[in-house]
């Protein structure tokens, strides 16, 4: 690849790439390629977990005195290259500067998605990873379902969440989750609220994922807390029926685009097409937000060992909305639902809540 571009060297930057590249997981930390060599070019911090990491790899630890970029500069102008890669969205116009500026020889090529095109297909570790990632998800969530408590606040409810993730083995949440009662879940990222509590509506939209090691899930369930409404039942019908579509178009050398317009049309079809607002879905993995992106217009190919997840959703600002989110692998025959939550309308009713004490 670096000849192909004409270059002599590719530096990534991005902390998720790096982990890809090399399997170190820590941060603030470059690795730098050339044909014949790599080196991660970190700090004292690191020292100690790049030897436990990637023991075979070749670093450069910057002195304690010592700025980032110039670190990166000084071992790209040691390793006398022309012309450099770099990963644009990975670097600040400040970092470039200083990096431009001490290594006077050298000429920076700005990259896009290089290392991200690779990332999309994942291999039977990485999918075991992601697998592990919703199971930690799968069991918090049946946690939260034993004790929610309908005076809790949508805040606290959240914050138990986080907790269940990491007693069930996740290091954390992959994101911060979204716990939104009746009208405010019609905010697809609404953010819990230490006012709104759980009883306070009919039901409570619940979008979370775990962290593992150290690949991301990304689920969304709804739970009825009170009754189910006629409205209730019907917009959850529909995008329940979206996702099924949905779903049912992916497989290897499926557009993107497509897998979202067949979910897209049921709604549509429904009446409901102006609110359903965000794109279908994306990539999970290293991160919670990767490629692919399923989304209208979007035209790349789905292949065997890509995850992505499928997320419909119906919002109406003065009700509340609806989204029912899977991880779905793409498999040499089609696709597997790596999330095994039920997603049936019956599902969705909580057996016993906890009463209100007031």
């Amino acid at each position: 690849m670096l000849r192909a571009h004409d270059l002599d060297a590719f530096v990534a930057s991005a902390p998720a790439n790096v982990t890809y590249l090399t399997g170190f997981s820590g941060d603030s930390s470059s690795l730098v390629l050339t044909e014949k060599r790599a080196i991660v070019v970190s700090d004292g911090r690191f020292t100690t977990q790049l030897a436990q990491e990637c023991p075979d790899l070749e670093t450069d630890i910057r002195r304690p005195a010592e700025e980032s970029p110039h670190a990166l500069a000084r071992v790209v102008e040691m390793l006398g290259v022309r012309r450099v890669g770099f990963e644009a969205l990975a670097r600040t116009v400040a970092d470039h500067e200083a990096i431009q500026g001490a290594s006077k020889t050298v000429e920076w090529a700005p990259t896009h998605g290089w290392v991200e095109a690779l990332r999309e297909i994942k291999d039977d570790l990485e999918i075991a990873a992601v697998r592990q990632a919703v199971q930690y998800a799968e069991d918090a969530f049946a946690m939260l379902k034993a004790t929610l408590d309908l005076d809790d606040t949508e805040k606290k409810t959240a914050d138990d969440l986080e907790s269940h993730l990491r007693k069930a083995g996740a290091t954390g949440s992959s994101f911060p989750p979204i716990v939104a009662v009746g009208r405010r879940s019609a905010l697809p990222h609404a953010r819990p609220t230490a006012e709104t509590r759980i009883g306070d509506d009919d039901f409570v939209l619940v979008d979370w994922g775990a962290t593992g090691r150290p690949y991301k899930s990304d689920l969304t369930r709804v739970l009825v807390t009170g009754k189910v409404t006629t409205t209730f039942e019907k917009i959850y019908r529909i995008v329940l029926a979206a996702q099924e579509q949905a779903i049912r178009a992916i497989r290897p050398g499926a557009c993107a685009g497509d897998v979202d317009g067949a979910a897209r049309r049921v709604v549509e079809e429904a009446g409901y097409g102006a609110f359903f607002d965000h794109g279908l879905g994306h990539g999970v993995g290293l991160e919670i937000h990767e490629g692919p992106r399923l989304r209208r217009g979007a035209t790349g190919v789905l292949a065997a060992g890509m995850i992505v997840t499928v997320e419909p959703g119906i919002y109406l600002a003065d009700w509340g909305g609806i989204r029912i989110e899977d991880d779905v692998l793409v498999t040499e025959g089609g696709c597997e639902v790596l999330s095994r939550l039920p997603r049936t309308l019956e599902s969705t009713v909580l057996a016993a809540p906890v009463s209100l004490g007031c």
